[in-house]
């Protein structure tokens, strides 16, 4: 007769292919704020969550489909609304109070020049300051969606990134010099 377990269970989360419980360890034993960073098929998220005995709490959050308030006209999981997402959540983090965070990817594939780094990218050109590797950025080109407006033979694609980029700066320097 056997004596004692012979099999243990996982975690749920980690049955479910949800949490990396290694990866989360080292990201919370850092002290920092987490930048999370999720991209879906229609949408970016990214979150400021700061981890408690009681559970992670979300202080900040932006997702893409927020840039139609700034006349953005492109799908929302794509590069450069990965940017922009990543820029706004960056300034709006920075009239929160926080300055430095760690990214957190959770599940995703580290690629160099992916949609997760392109919201990196967004979040540093804010002001705010990560730990990253300036290597796994895509290029400039990519970034403004320069692969789109050649595909679709369209230069309003271009513009318009433009145009979203300046409003979103534009918008906090506005909030800051009212303050």
């Amino acid at each position: 007769m056997a004596k004692g377990p012979t099999y243990h269970v996982p975690f749920r989360r980690r049955r479910e292919g949800k949490t990396d419980y290694r990866k989360r360890l080292k990201l919370l034993l850092s002290g920092k704020p987490r930048v999370v960073v999720r991209k879906s098929n229609k949408y970016i998220r990214i979150q400021l969550v700061l981890a408690d005995k009681l559970g992670d709490k979300t202080v900040v959050s932006v997702i893409s489909s927020e840039l139609k308030r700034y006349n953005y006209t492109g799908g929302g999981c794509n590069t450069p609304a990965a940017y922009l997402t990543g820029l706004l959540f960056g300034k709006r983090a920075k009239e929160a109070g926080f300055h430095e965070a760690i990214l957190d990817i959770g599940l995703h594939i580290p690629t160099y020049g992916s949609k997760v780094y392109t919201a990196l990218k967004g979040v540093c050109d804010s002001g705010m300051e990560l730990a990253h590797d300036p290597s796994v950025f895509p290029p400039d080109e990519r970034i403004s969606g320069k692969h789109i407006a050649d595909f679709l033979h369209s230069s309003s694609i271009l513009e318009n990134f433009k145009e979203t980029r300046e409003k979103i700066i534009t918008a906090f320097e506005e909030n800051r010099a009212a303050s």
